[in-house]
């Protein structure tokens, strides 16, 4: 079996956070809007997924005019709100940024170097990977690197496809460029896939702690729903100990102004304690990599 089913076990590595801190919080702001399937991109259909229209259908041949607003809202107004919110607090961010959906916004690119956002990639287009071929998968993820270094200026350091394919992990592994991969929700703390040739440090990240509960059936309904959740799932992994947190955030979910507003107080909630780490992604793999290497 080629599955890792018993980990750390019951005696996890002690992380040695950074100053003593009990707990690692890593925030994530999705950027996708643009890359999303439309047909045209050449997609067979429109994007039905992640939205405020849970269950859309996706319109064979045709463009969704209402799914595809959803989407400008994340980048036109919901990324900004985000944007202000971390920055007025001056609380790291690592991005997710789809390649092709970085290229269609330079502004927002610029707001996030001039923040010292980390923006790790997120592949080339936001499409489901499942069933896509091996040899297409592997060019689109050179693709995806070529363009994120042409409109960020370097390469990505860190991956998360989100919808992967059964070849993702090793495609990844073997392209070799990579401090994290991040495809994985299997853990609390960070730990090597050595099953590709390679030792790669997985950063593992979350479904639950993340704004699309709020547009799934059987997510959260409202904002202080949302924050009840991050709240105590913080104050679970701080009282455990070592641990890290991932928060995964969308313009166009957390970014809009209810939502907004509980990321702001859960934020604040953080902020408040003093032996919580908030950090880039990136600096939590550096950190692992270091004080426990391969």
């Amino acid at each position: 079996m080629s599955r890792d089913l018993v980990g750390y076990g019951a005696t996890p590595p002690d992380a040695r956070w950074p100053n003593g801190a009990r707990i690692a919080v890593q925030f994530v702001i999705n950027y996708e809007e643009g890359a999303e399937r439309s047909i045209e991109h050449g997609d067979a259909g429109s994007e039905a997924f992640l939205s405020e229209m849970v269950g859309a259908p996706s319109h064979a041949g045709a463009r969704s005019m209402a799914m595809e607003s959803l989407y400008e809202y994340g980048s036109r107004a919901g990324f900004w709100r985000l944007h202000r919110l971390f920055s007025s607090r001056g609380a790291p961010v690592t991005v997710f940024g789809v390649a092709v959906a970085l290229a269609t916004n330079p502004e927002a690119v610029a707001a996030m170097q001039a923040a010292d956002w980390e923006i790790a990639s997120h592949g080339l287009r936001w499409i489901d990977y499942q069933d896509v071929p091996e040899a297409v998968e592997r060019a689109h993820v050179a693709q995806a690197i070529a363009l994120h270094t042409q409109v960020t200026g370097a390469r990505p350091l860190g991956w998360y496809q989100g919808r992967t394919s059964p070849n993702t992990a090793r495609i990844v592994a073997e392209e070799g460029g990579f401090l994290y991969d991040a495809d994985s929700y299997a853990d609390d703390v960070p730990y090597y896939d050595r099953r590709h040739g390679r030792a790669q440090l997985i950063v593992p990240y979350t479904l639950d702690v993340n704004d699309m509960k709020m547009v799934a059936l059987n997510g959260f309904t409202e904002g202080e729903q949302f924050f009840r959740y991050l709240r105590d799932t913080f104050e679970m992994l701080r009282s455990e100990g070592g641990r890290m947190m991932s928060v995964g955030l969308h313009g166009r979910v957390a970014g809009r102004p209810a939502r907004a507003a509980a990321v702001a107080r859960f934020l604040d909630h953080v902020q408040a304690c003093p032996d919580a780490w908030i950090a880039r992604r990136i600096d939590i793999a550096r950190h692992w990599l270091e004080a426990h290497p391969a």
